[in-house]
């Protein structure tokens, strides 16, 4: 039986249906993604999964006594509040039922035996099955698990946080409820790669129902086991990863685009008969007449797939040769250094992502190439004939009071893109916006169509350097899509900041990447060069150190003394323990091998559908496997000392 399934749902705004007569079903173990266009009714039918909201009309089945967490795009919490309060307070109502149990007991001590005394027993065994249920009498241990298995300081205060660690903050109170279902609402966003190879790590291995919300494709290939679409109303569903999903969905569009071409064709050939001569009317059939007003009826009700954004940049004069070149530059901040001693050109027409964790600098280094910050030590050589433009990640640019057209064309109702004169309300058409949408003000619209609203307002000036920090935020699929497709015909110089592993693969050729310290490297290709590359490096780097260890001469060691030779001789290892640590390794290798097989198994997702239960142990198993190997592993290193 599903965990939650909602069939014949509809839900409307004004005269745009969101759902239409559309079904959706969660099993137990299922990782679902779902996707859509901007505005296609995604969180809205979040929150209804969720019970924040409901729908128009439409049959809600769910699984009694089941356990449903939500974390929105955007998580609030007491900024001042410490780390540990806040998870706790996803708890809440078992915390509640915890308080009333302590008073009820206190109550029923002091009441004689009668009739109050009898209902405040039944009272106490009540909440204590509800207790028990809920694993309420130990909530200070799951909680400080729970932080522990994220990795948070639970004194820290909230406010304190970046974005990426309070995106942790509000997971953490969501899993520490122990839900059946868990729904997240991008939950990407503001975490840098690590911190989104973390969360894909967690998800994999979650026993409970997901349904999230992203428009990450890396990150549905890794995580989901189903895609479900919301494309004009409906739900359709694709089992498999995005890959998988990409594949069917080009399948069923151009069937259903010749489906739609036979249906008009013989509409048109109808509509032809309809209209023939007085000669002809005596032969007319009812039952063809009635046939055609019905095709009529079902062409008008027919929910065309929805138009493509039309990108086009406004391209500057050529810069010079050399866009940018830095030598020997450091930048610091106080105490702390961003930049240590970089050295790197930049040419017309690079492609370059730059890439680290949230902090790292990436935006400093941005402003020390287009001359707008001043390096402390080195230098920076601005080419000749620049002309940047921004696309800003916090969106700065944009005043929410103005309306839609006055921030694309500021006192005109024409805009020139590569010489071509357009019409304001046509160039807003081709981002997406209706006519009647033009003199609205930006603050009416979503996170998604801002962002098409900058880029509209990037594209209508000429540029030669496209400077993009995070440009992918809020974009849905088909858009980044496109957008890859414009920055890799550009002609001019895309600097590039994104944590979207896809775009970065599919847009850049060359990765400027933060590897602490201050130290940043140049790696050819894009971001899954840079790991294979990074990874190499480190391989390498380990090799050699090892390598080195063993070549050091034995005359260099230490000379022991006679006494630190007899004390060494007292704490040798017993023939049992020297069994042991030869043993170990082994172990070790063996327990590894089976948390692969497992995790390989549990990523898949297959095996919740098929055998719900033997999910569940198995990612009972892979747990308890890590905890054997910490213990193992433990066990070696105090031998190994022990020995030597």
């Amino acid at each position: 039986m599903s965990l939650y399934s909602i069939s014949d749902a509809q839900l409307a705004f004004g005269h745009v249906a969101l759902l239409d007569h559309a079904d959706f079903s969660l099993e137990a173990g299922e990782r679902v993604g779902l996707i859509g266009r901007n505005g296609a009714g995604k969180s809205s039918l979040l929150k209804i999964v969720a019970g924040l909201a409901a729908a128009d009309d439409g049959l809600v089945t769910r699984q009694s006594e089941l356990t449903t967490v939500y974390v929105p795009q955007e998580p609030e919490f007491d900024l001042d509040a410490t780390v540990f309060d806040v998870v706790a307070s996803g708890l809440t109502d078992a915390r509640a039922l915890l308080d009333e149990y302590d008073a009820v007991a206190h109550a029923l001590a002091d009441t004689p035996e009668g009739a109050k005394h009898d209902e405040l027993l039944a009272r106490m065994n009540a909440l204590q099955s509800a207790l028990d249920t809920r694993d309420a009498w130990n909530w200070r241990t799951r909680v400080a698990t729970t932080l522990a298995q994220i990795g948070l300081d639970g004194d820290a205060r909230t406010g304190a946080l970046s974005g990426g660690m309070k995106k942790r903050v509000a997971l953490a109170r969501a899993l520490v409820v122990q839900p059946d279902v868990l729904l997240l609402d991008e939950p990407t966003n503001h975490l840098d790669f690590e911190g989104i190879r973390w969360l894909e790590d967690l998800l994999v291995t979650l026993r409970s129902g997901l349904l999230f919300i992203t428009h990450d494709r890396a990150f549905l290939d890794r995580v989901a086991t189903r895609i479900v679409e919301l494309d004009r109303g409906r739900l359709l569903s694709y089992p498999g990863n995005f890959s998988a999903y990409q594949t069917r969905k080009a399948q069923q569009l151009e069937v259903e685009k010749i489906e739609q071409e036979k249906f008009d064709k013989l509409l048109a050939q109808e509509e032809v008969w309809i209209r023939k001569g007085v000669e002809a009317r005596r032969t007319r059939s009812v039952g063809r007449i009635a046939r055609l007003v019905e095709m009529r009826n079902e062409r008008a009700e027919r929910r065309n797939v929805q138009g493509n954004v039309k990108l086009d940049v406004g391209q500057g004069e050529k810069s010079g040769k050399i866009v940018a070149e830095l030598t020997d530059v450091t930048k610091r901040y106080g105490e702390r250094t961003i930049v240590d001693r970089f050295t790197a050109t930049v040419m017309r027409g690079d492609k370059i992502g730059f890439v680290g964790p949230n902090g790292a600098g990436k935006t400093t280094l941005l402003k020390l190439i287009l001359g707008e910050l001043r390096p402390d030590e080195g230098s920076v050589r601005t080419g000749t004939n620049i002309q940047a433009a921004y696309f800003d990640q916090m969106r700065a640019q944009l005043d929410l009071d103005k309306s839609l057209a006055d921030t694309i064309s500021p006192g005109s109702e024409w805009v020139e893109v590569n010489g071509v004169k357009k019409h304001v309300m046509s160039y807003l058409g081709d981002f997406l916006f209706a006519p009647e949408r033009a003199r609205s003000p930006v603050r009416s619209l979503s996170g998604g169509e801002r962002n098409r609203l900058l880029l509209a307002r990037l594209f209508a000036r000429p540029a030669n350097v496209l400077v993009l920090d995070e440009p992918t935020n809020d974009l849905d699929i088909p858009t980044l899509e496109l957008l890859e497709e414009l920055l890799a015909d550009y002609d001019g110089t895309v600097l590039l900041v994104s944590h979207d592993r896809a775009f970065l693969d599919n847009v850049v050729t060359s990765v400027f990447a933060a590897e602490g310290g201050g130290k940043w490297r140049e790696y050819v290709g894009g971001f899954s060069d840079w790991q294979i590359q990074r990874e190499r490096s480190e391989r390498i780097a380990e090799e050699a150190a090892r390598q080195s260890a063993k070549e050091t001469p034995k005359e260099e060691a230490p000379k022991e003394s006679a006494a630190g030779r007899n004390a060494q001789r007292t704490v040798k290892l017993s023939f049992k323990e020297q069994r042991e640590l030869e043993a170990l390794p082994g172990r070790i290798a063996e327990l590894e091998e089976e948390q692969k097989t497992i995790g390989a198994q549990l990523e898949d997702g297959s095996i919740f559908a098929k055998d719900a239960k033997e999910g569940a142990r198995l990612s009972e198993r892979h747990a308890a496997i890590e905890e054997e190997l910490l213990v193992a592993l433990e066990r070696w290193e105090e031998l190994e000392a022990k020995r030597k």
